[in-house]
């Protein structure tokens, strides 16, 4: 029980910063993918839209996902420093 307890915080210790800019990273390889599926497609070189279709269903979901992350870390931060008012 104590060793679990001891491997919870070095689990979770990579700075938020670093996670939020991997998620960024992360999004815009998935809206270049789905920009390059999406040429492919009008030029006729891809074999199968289902691919363009469901790159492009994970870049709007993912840039959601990000956009409702940074609204919640604005609103946190705009909390923080009406509390410190």
């Amino acid at each position: 029980a104590g060793t679990a307890g001891a491997q919870a915080p070095t689990a979770a210790s990579a700075p938020f910063s670093l996670d939020v800019a991997g998620a960024v990273e992360n999004l815009q390889a998935m809206q270049s993918r789905s920009s390059a599926l999406g040429v492919q497609a009008v030029t006729g070189d891809l074999d199968d839209i289902h691919d363009y279709t469901i790159a492009s269903a994970q870049a709007g979901v993912t840039l959601e996902l990000t956009a409702a992350i940074r609204n919640r870390a604005v609103e946190a931060f705009t909390e923080i420093m009406r509390m410190q008012a």
